[in-house]
């Protein structure tokens, strides 16, 4: 059960399946491939689902895991040190968390990041600018999904040669599909605006 207070600001519980929490680790593997010679960062509160991906994608691959103390994440230089002190070479960011990390002046010191995935809020395009200019040498990745389809449902890379206004969300990861509907739940054409239905392994 990871708990979020999704559009309705009330705190509430999801639970989602086993099922649903390997689907996301597979697909997680699959697309950015960590080894044994990776580490990942842990930093995500356990009642945030981010926390599912940092704690068990590491262990089913054999990975590392750099668990900071409650609220370190908060202290720029401690983040920074721990990042560059276990050789850190995967991190999840929410958009705002990236902003205050790149703007930390050290930033472009942890050369071990190799993969930088951004969650849980719109990833700007001034920010992905930023991350060109500190951190040119890893890999940006934007992801999105609400609590209760258990963490990602669609993942984009950013290319070195992206210059659109609006950062894209990107495709549906293994084992998901994405609608675009009309207020009939009739899809929608290309460019016109409408919900966003989520259907497959992760739904809770």
């Amino acid at each position: 059960v990871i708990y979020t207070s999704g559009s309705t600001g009330m705190p509430k519980g999801v639970m989602v399946e086993h099922g649903g929490i390997v689907n996301e680790l597979i697909w997680s593997q699959k697309t950015y491939m960590l080894d044994s010679h990776d580490v990942m960062l842990q930093k995500s509160s356990f009642n945030f689902d981010a926390s599912v991906s940092e704690l068990f994608w590491p262990i089913l691959v054999g990975s590392k895991i750099a668990m900071l103390s409650p609220g370190e994440h908060r202290d720029h230089d401690s983040l920074l040190e721990s990042i560059r002190n276990n050789s850190v070479t995967c991190a999840l960011f929410s958009p705002s968390e990236l902003y205050v990390f790149l703007e930390a002046s050290s930033a472009e010191k942890c050369q071990t990041l190799a993969h930088v995935i951004a969650g849980g809020e719109e990833l700007s395009f001034s920010l992905v600018q930023r991350f060109r200019d500190r951190l040119a040498h890893a890999a940006l990745h934007n992801s999105y999904g609400p609590t209760e389809t258990t963490v990602d449902v669609t993942a984009w890379t950013c290319s070195n040669d992206f210059d659109g206004y609006l950062v894209p969300i990107g495709k549906p990861i293994a084992n998901t599909r994405i609608y675009i509907l009309d207020v009939h739940q009739q899809p929608v054409p290309i460019g016109v605006a409408g919900e966003l239905y989520i259907g497959g392994a992760g739904v809770a």
